[in-house]
């Protein structure tokens, strides 16, 4: 790997920033100083250390968001604010993009990441991959609902899988329900058209797992965090390179 790309992709700045650092003398390779932008380096065995600071190289990266209304779930975007907006720049020069979509007036949990073949095994239907959502729901959700989403609601266009519907709460004052939701497929508007099909209307939706990835309360909206080295091993059952 070229030094000029392995500076970059360590966050350092843009390749013109960190052809500034290398002018300055501030990079070092094995002990020796390096001046010059196109020097091959081993990222795993060579040492790269920037003032006195040693680089260790990510082939991965991995983002927790706790993703706000109004942010859509893609890398680009030219009327909204994008998830990748509320990254940091090294998230942007790893190129992480997200791991399944919540809808742009939903929030909550979004695993953002540039291992694509983690990717397609949290999202693949063979995997079955449960996905818990917390909604408030305009109408009172009964015994009733929870066995019709135990047997698989059937939509215009398909029918969905079977599903877990717990009641919270159930306010016969205001007609209002607190409800979690578990799902293992994510299919466009699922979880409000399955409450639609009930005949209630989902007005709030949050997502607070994925997986073996929750999300911490301390985590408010718009915030985010790299995985832990804890949570990173709970991946490890999808048996990808991580």
């Amino acid at each position: 790997m070229r030094l000029d790309k392995f500076l970059v992709e360590s966050g350092l700045g843009s390749r013109s920033q960190v052809k500034q650092l290398l002018k300055k003398r501030q990079v070092w390779v094995n002990g020796a100083v390096v001046t010059s932008a196109k020097t091959q380096i081993d990222e795993q065995s060579d040492q790269i250390m920037v003032d006195g600071q040693e680089l260790k190289y990510e082939k991965f990266v991995y983002y927790l968001l706790n993703k706000p209304k109004g942010v859509i779930s893609a890398t680009t975007d030219d009327q909204h604010r994008t998830v990748l907006d509320l990254l940091d720049d090294t998230a942007r020069q790893k190129e992480v993009f997200p791991v399944g979509r919540l809808d742009i007036d939903t929030h909550g949990l979004l695993l953002l990441t540039n291992n694509g073949p983690l990717s397609h095994a949290m999202l693949s239907p063979k995997r079955h991959v449960p996905k818990l959502y917390q909604a408030q729901v305009a109408g009172l959700m009964d015994q009733a609902d929870i066995e019709r989403f135990e047997s698989g609601i059937e939509l215009k266009d398909f029918t969905c899988q079977p599903a877990q519907l717990k009641i919270l709460e159930a306010d016969e004052t205001t007609e209002t329900s607190r409800v979690q939701i578990t799902l293992s497929e994510g299919k466009f508007h699922q979880v409000k058209r399955m409450v639609l099909a009930c005949g209630k209307e989902v007005t709030d939706l949050q997502r607070l797992s994925m997986g073996p990835l929750q999300l911490n309360e301390s985590l408010e909206l718009g915030q985010w965090r790299r995985l832990t080295k804890e949570e990173l091993q709970s991946l490890e059952i999808f048996q990808v390179e991580l």
